[in-house]
This record gives structure tokens, sequence and C-alpha cells, in this order.
């Protein structure tokens, strides 16, 4: 009846990717696109609680899919999508919210800290879990990649699933797994908070190498400790940057190079520039290949919204079956 493994995720299209993204999500999802049937989407709906302006949602709809193409998403391993494209979701999303406490909501970590920032408490952002939860159980999905901030959402779509089947009958929706990467689950941002558009402190996927100098020379912030000095590994964003994108020997130079002292931050994030443009370099040529075939993308949205909305037909029936909307 369910898929043996049917592995989902999304990613906001709410501004300009950054690393974050890439080995937060992106990266996850490329290496588990062929361990299973693979649901990628972007995720526009949810956008629209922080991009107000249409011009620019749309570019940035558009650049995730370029982007995501680029970082090595393979249409013919998974199926790619946008949200809108899909609008069962929405019904599933308000069958979800007639079982939802409104004190699950309320305790959602992703909505008070949104608050503590400065965003305006809409339904969209304090209903924001459920349509998330109608994002993964719409599929049938049964493997989520999620990392630990968004951890307490799926356990909501979890919950969410067990209640539908408690109230309506055992099978009609099915109970996901989170796939969590413990060693990069949160990437830190440039200020040592998590890396968040929401927060401007990230560094760019695919920004102009000298646009990447700059941030990372002049924003990533460091501690006062003198160049003769040695320099703390604990908490040290530049290290942890540079370990999710340097060589195993390059990581352990630099953390012996911390431990002795007498090189100074400026040289350090000199290292970090030079594995970020190695890392993504290939990833940037892809980019500009995809720049030049518009088309090409068109094509991979369309066919991948077909195939999601053939998967996504038989759960909503199943489901407005179970409620008695069918």
């Amino acid at each position: 009846m369910f898929p043996a493994m049917r592995i989902l995720t999304g990613l906001q299209p709410s501004g300009k990717l950054h690393v974050g993204n890439y080995f937060g999500a992106m990266e996850p999802a490329v290496r588990l696109q062929e361990k299973g049937e693979a649901f990628y989407f972007i995720a526009n709906y949810h956008a629209m609680n922080t991009v107000k302006n249409p011009a620019e949602l749309r570019g940035y709809t558009r650049e995730v899919a370029i982007d995501f193409l680029a970082c090595g998403l393979d249409p013919e391993h998974a199926v790619f999508f946008l949200q809108s494209a899909v609008p069962e979701v929405n019904e599933l999303a308000w069958i979800l919210s007639t079982v939802c406490p409104v004190s699950q909501l309320e305790k959602a970590h992703s909505y008070k800290d949104k608050i503590a920032h400065g965003f305006s408490p809409s339904h969209g952002l304090f209903a924001y879990p459920v349509l998330m939860a109608a994002d993964i159980l719409l599929y049938d999905s049964n493997q989520v990649p999620v990392g630990k901030d968004q951890k307490q959402h799926l356990e909501i779509t979890r919950d969410l699933a067990g209640k539908i089947n408690e109230a309506y009958g055992e099978g009609t929706l099915v109970v996901p797994e989170p796939i969590i990467r413990e060693s990069a689950a949160v990437v830190p941002g440039l200020d040592g908070q998590k890396m968040s558009k929401s927060y401007g402190n990230t560094l760019p996927l695919f920004a102009d190498p000298a646009e990447v100098k700059k941030i990372i020379m002049k924003k990533l912030v460091t501690d006062a400790t003198p160049l003769e000095d040695p320099k703390p590994k604990e908490n040290s964003t530049l290290l942890a940057l540079y370990r999710l994108m340097a060589s195993d020997a390059d990581v352990a130079t630099m953390e012996a190079d911390f431990d002795r002292g007498g090189i100074g931050y400026g040289d350090f994030k000199k290292r970090l520039l030079e594995a970020y443009l190695e890392r993504f370099e290939p990833m940037r040529a892809r980019r500009e290949e995809l720049l030049t075939d518009p088309g090409y993308v068109d094509e991979v949205l369309a066919k991948g919204a077909e195939k999601a909305r053939a998967a996504a037909a038989p759960v909503i029936d199943r489901v407005r079956r179970a409620v008695g909307l069918a």
C-alpha cells in the first residue's frame, strides 16, 4: 500500500541560498536521492510568510530551482516540483488543523524565535508546522531529512498523523521517521548563531568570489585573541565552517595551528575562502550551464509537478474518505 522508502525534503525560496541551506538540506538530499523514492520541493507557500513582494518570490523560486539542480539534484532520480503546483497540500493542511491543539503550535520553537526577531505573528507563521506536516504526509513520506532545528516540526507531523489515525483509522496516514545529520544539522552563521536569511548572517552559496571574500574577511566574527596566542577551538564559527568545506588533512592542520598560536585570524579566513571556492567551483560551473537553458528548468519542474500530483491523489482520496468528505 505504501512505498518501501519515500524520502522528502523542501527548501524555502525566501532569499538567496547560503551554505547553511547546502550543508543542512541540499547535500543530504542529493546523497539520499538514489537510496529511495525522493520527493524534493520548493516551499513557496511557506516563503510567503517572509517574502511579500511577488516579483521577489518568483525570482527566489527560480533561483532555488537552478541552485538545487546545480548542486546535484538529478531529476532522473528525484521528483522535483513547486509546492504551489500541488494545491492538495492546502486541503490536507486544513484537515490536519482540525485535530491540532493550539497549545502545540504555541510551543513551536520556530514561531517563538521568529516573533522574538520581530516577525509579525500572522496565522501563516503560527500554522507553519501544520502546512509542513501536510507537505510530508501528502506523499506518504516515511523518511524526512531534517536539521536539529526542524526536529520539533517533524515531531508535530508525527503527532498529527497519529491523531488522524486514531480518530479515523490506522493507516490513514503514514507516520514518518526523521533522518538527522548530527555533524552538520545546524550550520553556524557569520555571527555564531544558526545561519539564517532571517538573521542576516549568511555566507552565500553562489555569490561572486570577490563578494564572498569581502563577507568572510569583514563580517565573520572572531574573538580578540592576540596573534601570538593559541586560538580557542571550542565555539569557533570560523573553524566550524572550515570543517564543513575542507579536507580532513587541512582541518587537522588548521586545528593544530589554532593550538600552536602565532597565526592571526586573517590567515585562517583566507584558508576558509580557499576551501569555499574549491568546494563549490564544480557547482558554480553547472549553474552557469543551467542559466543558459531556462527551458530545461521549466521542463523539470513541470514533470515533477505531474508526478507529485499523481502521488498525492491517492493519499488525499484516502484521507477524504476516512474523514467523511467523500
